[in-house]
């Protein structure tokens, strides 16, 4: 779908982490990354400050708002697979029409990016079991849960007395 003045979309990214300096530079250069995309022109952009998250010790979340100008509705989707937004709303034109050509554009690049997550997916599976089983190796045949070792949180003994009946 090509529309003579393009789409305008309003993106909000949102960054999580630490130093809050470093949301802002990684905001920006994502913005600056997201700009010289093919088809794709930032219109305007507001940084917002970072601020400390209630619930994670020493953790800093921001978040910018975009307005983009794409040229063609793939190039809309091409920038929601690469840069995750949390919100996306199109602002103009009011009414989008698509060709069996562009659906079948959209969905292909669909395709194609699940195909890559299943492809990781697939080799973080195969890297786990490699692991797992030299992990067998080295700390005998203790099922790897109950090993000492590897458990992140020792689980409490209970201090109350049994019940009996």
């Amino acid at each position: 779908m090509k529309s003579s003045e393009g789409i305008n979309a309003v993106f909000i990214l949102e960054v999580i982490g630490r130093p809050k300096e470093h949301l802002t530079e990684t905001l920006k250069d994502l913005i600056k990354n997201m700009d010289g995309e093919k088809g794709v022109h930032v219109l305007s952009k507001k940084i917002n400050d970072p601020v400390l998250m209630k619930d994670q010790k020493d953790f800093y979340t921001s978040f910018a708002e975009i307005e983009v100008n794409v040229e063609e509705l793939i190039y809309l989707m091409i920038l929601i697979f690469k840069y995750m937004p949390a919100h996306l709303e199109i602002i103009s034109p009011e009414n989008l029409q698509l060709t069996n050509t562009d659906i079948n554009d959209l969905l292909n690049e669909l395709t194609r990016r699940l195909h890559g997550y299943d492809e990781i997916a697939r080799i973080i599976q195969n890297e786990k079991f490699v692991l797992e089983k030299k992990l067998r190796e080295v700390l005998g045949s203790k099922p790897l849960e109950e090993n000492a070792l590897l458990s992140v949180k020792p689980k409490k003994e209970s201090k109350k007395p049994k019940k009996k009946k």
